[in-house]
């Protein structure tokens, strides 16, 4: 029981999803809802042509089988008559056994007949109900997806103006503005990349011209120290 329980639940759940997968579509594609609606209203005439055409011939049935009762029933009446005044009394009784009996029929099928004209008259007004929805909704259809279309070239212009626009032209020129960006950015960088470059090579001149000065000092010390120790030797 628990597990039909959940299954019950889960087709609901799955139903439900494409219920309103299908919702969904259809906002985004109105047309289709619209021609889905206007099918299965065709479908449905096709099929109320079928049982109304069935009805008349129904009707055309029973007006035939009126007619040949009528003209049979007149017959009989004749032989009657004639019967009658011929002193036939036994062809008079069932003479007038038939008529009696095509009397009831008669009158049966014209109720029939009666009630077979409704039904026609309820099933063609009902068909020419549904082709002239039929009709509508193809008129309602074309109106209202040319308002919808108003609507979203209003929307476009809108988000333009506004500056929310995504469409193709607007982000190319964004994607031009970024890469101009970019290359100015990009052209800055490497001209501070070289700045940085002369400053290096300059401080490494600097420290080498530094060790060059120290060592020429160095070695005029040793220079004057050895005149000082060659002088002294001298004077001794």
């Amino acid at each position: 029981m628990a597990d039909i329980n959940f299954l019950g639940r889960l087709s609901n759940l799955w139903s439900g999803f494409v219920s309103l997968w299908i919702t969904d579509v259809e906002k985004r594609h109105p047309e289709i809802a619209y021609q889905n609606a206007i099918d299965s209203m065709i479908e449905k005439y096709g099929k109320l042509k079928s049982a109304t055409a069935a009805i008349m011939r129904r009707r055309e049935d029973i007006s035939a089988r009126l007619e040949s009762q009528r003209g049979e029933l007149a017959a009989v009446t004749a032989d009657l008559n004639t019967a009658l005044a011929t002193g036939q009394d036994d062809l008079g009784i069932v003479l007038i056994q038939k008529k009696n009996s095509l009397d009831a029929s008669i009158k049966t099928l014209e109720q029939d007949m009666e009630q077979a004209r409704d039904d026609a008259q309820e099933a063609k007004d009902s068909l020419m109900q549904v082709k002239s929805e039929i009709q509508k909704l193809k008129d309602e259809k074309d109106r209202m997806l040319a308002q919808m279309l108003s609507a979203q070239a209003r929307l476009k212009i809108q988000n333009q103006l506004d500056g929310l626009s995504v469409d193709a032209e607007v982000r190319a020129l964004d994607n031009v503005r970024e890469h101009i960006k970019t290359t100015v950015a990009e052209a800055k960088m490497g001209s501070e990349l070289r700045d940085s470059d002369l400053d290096v090579k300059l401080a490494k001149l600097r420290q080498s011209s530094g060790a060059v000065t120290a060592r020429q000092q160095l070695d005029e010390m040793k220079r004057a120290r050895a005149t000082q120790a060659d002088a002294a030797g001298k004077s001794m």
